[in-house]
């Protein structure tokens, strides 16, 4: 069965550059479907700030033909065994808006009608470089407003140059995932989401985009010194 994995690492300059500059493959990885590798950013932050983006931590967002793909990944590869280091997160698909290229998405897996349990949120987007100054302008706000969620337990951004933009969130539940979707969040301008959507189906800021919503079923190490992140998961 095809499963998914997040990966988190915060690691020197050197090893953040060559974990992006030799972004592992299918041709090199056995069980690899495909990965994409990023720097990750900080959601909401001024987009010419240092905590925009965060050289020195890499997310890798990884499609596997089967688990025990992952584990050799990490144990041999030179990349994998920099990603050892930090966090990630294991998980099974459960739906998809849009497409892009590289994953080989199939029908779910799992039923989608789970509201009370949590549920992870991919986003990629491949820009088009004229739309990137409207992109900012209505993204941000829709950035603020998942980052300050009552409802995440990890959100961020990241970005891999010139034009592939993502977001990853963890959420506590399904159904606080879809009412922020939605703008029925109890929270300040809860519109955002919603608002930002309409205006990409106004006038399309990509020229692939996708959305991919995912239950979580395991995850391992630690993130900014905290561990158990997901806290509804058995442990292993």
């Amino acid at each position: 069965m095809s499963v998914f994995s997040y990966h988190l690492v915060k690691t020197s300059y050197l090893h953040a550059f060559k974990t992006i500059l030799l972004a592992p493959g299918p041709k090199d990885v056995p069980g690899l479907v495909h990965a994409e590798c990023m720097s990750a950013m900080t959601l909401g932050a001024p987009v010419f700030s240092s905590s925009r983006i965060l050289i020195r931590q890499v997310a890798v967002f990884a499609q596997w033909e089967e688990e025990a793909a992952i584990d050799h990944f990490l144990h041999n590869n030179q990349v994998g065994k920099i990603l050892a280091g930090g966090w990630h997160t294991r998980l099974v698909f459960m739906r998809q808006w849009g497409s892009i290229k590289g994953f080989k998405i199939s029908a779910p897996v799992i039923e989608t009608d789970t509201p009370d349990e949590p549920v992870v949120a991919v986003t990629i987007a491949r820009m088009k470089f004229s739309e990137i100054p409207r992109f900012i302008r209505w993204g941000r706000p829709v950035e603020e407003l998942v980052r300050d969620h009552p409802g995440t337990a990890l959100s961020l951004a990241s970005v891999r140059l010139p034009n592939t933009v993502s977001t990853f969130s963890i959420w506590r539940t399904q159904k606080e995932m879809t009412d922020m979707v939605l703008g029925h969040s109890a929270v300040p301008r809860p519109g955002r989401h919603i608002n930002a959507m309409k205006e990409r189906d106004r006038k399309d800021f990509h020229f692939e985009f996708t959305t991919l919503r995912f239950k979580p079923i395991a995850e391992f190490g630690k993130w900014n010194g905290h561990t158990d992140i997901i806290r509804s998961l058995k442990k292993l």
